[in-house]
């Protein structure tokens, strides 16, 4: 696979997992790193209070400007670019899809700077681009008051088969709560291709989830073998889940977050769409739809830059038709 640069947003999640007691080889593996990129990345932008994501990606900002000369594309090219900006793509995910699929070499820095000149002129094309936001640590430093979830089996006993990431077939669930807990939606992620299911929630009751989940899956329960969920009461049937799908179902460790860190990552890029202060109440199932489909359609760089409909259907959806 080839190299690309760290992100911001990784960046952020370097941060968060140091601050968990994670070491490096465990972050690497939690961001399908190589270890080396992150022992380098804390060497070169590590500053006197420790690593900053913040400060880091200024620091990586100004050695790649300092390094780079802007050169003018093609306006070919210009038109590509901004239709793919708009489809939500990052300036990294520009690149390397219009090099995978158009054949055409560009620097990302290149398509950073046409948004800049975009915005200097008066367009929004940089609304198009992830705000990344402080990470986010839920009920850490407090005592565990959601009780106990029946028959739950623990992460630790999950085969290892799953960790490894070569087939098709496991999954990590959670939930997004909406402002003042108005709604929620169920999102579900394969771990291989970063497929993504979202699901609105009609109740907070677990059956009603249970419900939602096999009814997004079932019909393609020959590719669901686990579910590794969070450790809510809101996942409290997942007998009827598992049953249902015929599938294995675990459950991460306490305040553990980066052991779903796929899922974790996926309701991050949701959160673009939908921010904290969402009342999912008044979403409709168009957008959410909608949501699911633009992740879906996306090229990952981490997946050398192939989308998960690609990889999980076989459908590949050309992002600059029409």
């Amino acid at each position: 696979m080839n190299y690309t640069q760290l992100t911001e947003h990784e960046r952020y999640q370097i941060y968060a997992l140091l601050k968990a007691g994670l070491n490096q080889k465990e972050i690497a593996k939690n961001l399908e790193r190589n270890p080396s990129t992150i022992s380098r990345e804390l060497t070169r932008n590590k500053g006197l209070r420790g690593y900053r994501p913040k400060q880091a990606q200024q620091q990586s900002d100004d050695r790649r400007s300092s390094a780079y000369k802007a050169r003018k594309v093609s306006d070919e090219i210009h038109v590509k670019i901004v239709k793919l900006i708009r489809q939500d793509l990052s300036p990294q995910q520009v690149v390397g899809y219009l090099k995978k699929h158009e054949n055409t070499s560009l620097h990302h820095e290149t398509v950073y700077q046409l948004v800049y000149n975009n915005r200097q002129e008066g367009g929004d094309l940089y609304t198009h681009l992830r705000i990344v936001p402080k990470p986010y640590r839920k009920r850490y430093g407090h005592s565990d008051k959601r009780g106990k979830i029946k028959n739950r089996v623990s992460i630790n006993d999950r085969p290892d088969v799953v960790d490894r990431r070569n087939r098709v077939g496991d999954w990590e669930g959670d939930t997004i709560i909406g402002k003042g807990r108005k709604g929620a939606l169920l999102t579900l992620v394969e771990r291989k291709t970063l497929y993504t299911v979202i699901r609105r929630l009609t109740g907070k009751r677990a059956d009603l989830l249970a419900e939602a989940a096999v009814k997004a899956m079932v019909e393609m329960k020959e590719k669901v073998k686990t579910i590794t969920f969070d450790n809510g009461l809101e996942f409290s049937a997942h007998e009827s889940i598992g049953e249902s799908l015929e599938a294995n179902i675990y459950f991460a460790n306490p305040y553990a977050s980066w052991e779903r860190g796929t899922n974790e990552n996926t309701n991050g890029l949701i959160r673009q769409y939908f921010p904290k202060d969402t009342d999912f109440n008044e979403v409709s199932d168009e957008d959410i739809q909608f949501v699911m489909n633009r992740l879906n359609e996306r090229p990952r760089a981490t997946r050398n830059f192939k989308s998960p409909n690609e990889m999980f259907l076989g459908q590949r959806v050309d992002l600059l038709a029409n």
